[in-house]
């Protein structure tokens, strides 16, 4: 059994309960793990990024491919996108689509879910039961 000294307890419990409530802190923003191969490049980690998500493979997908204005190929469970993008680039686009799609906008949770009513898409937080209208892809 591990012992810890004092400083160590308090630090640990302050820092528990000085999170701050609705920021989502659970959620981890993913990163993209890129592979440049000739006039490729390749999603090594996409998978991984669409389970972290907790969205569609196609909708996340066709908004990466809208944003970088490229096209793809699925080999081995890892896209292979047409050009050479950097890895702070595609970040930067899958940060954006974790603000417009993911989080809510109310309470800041990741706990949320795209629900289509007609011609209206809308993103639904299952933590404060908010309902916000979003854009198609």
């Amino acid at each position: 059994m591990v012992y810890m000294n004092y400083e160590e307890l308090l630090a640990r419990g302050l820092k528990k309960v000085l999170q701050k409530k609705g920021s989502g802190e659970r959620f981890e923003m993913p990163k993209a793990k890129l592979l440049k191969q000739g006039p490729k490049t390749i999603f090594i980690n996409f998978n991984e990024v669409i389970s972290k998500l907790r969205r569609d493979k196609k909708h996340f997908l066709k908004f990466l491919l809208k944003e970088l204005a490229t096209s793809f190929e699925e080999k081995d469970s890892k896209m292979i996108f047409q050009g050479n993008f950097p890895e702070d680039q595609v970040n930067r686009k899958i940060e954006s689509y974790v603000k417009q799609y993911v989080i809510c906008e109310k309470c800041g949770r990741p706990d949320t879910k795209i629900a289509q009513e007609g011609d209206f898409v809308f993103l639904v937080c299952e933590a404060c039961g908010a309902k916000q209208p979003i854009k198609k892809v």
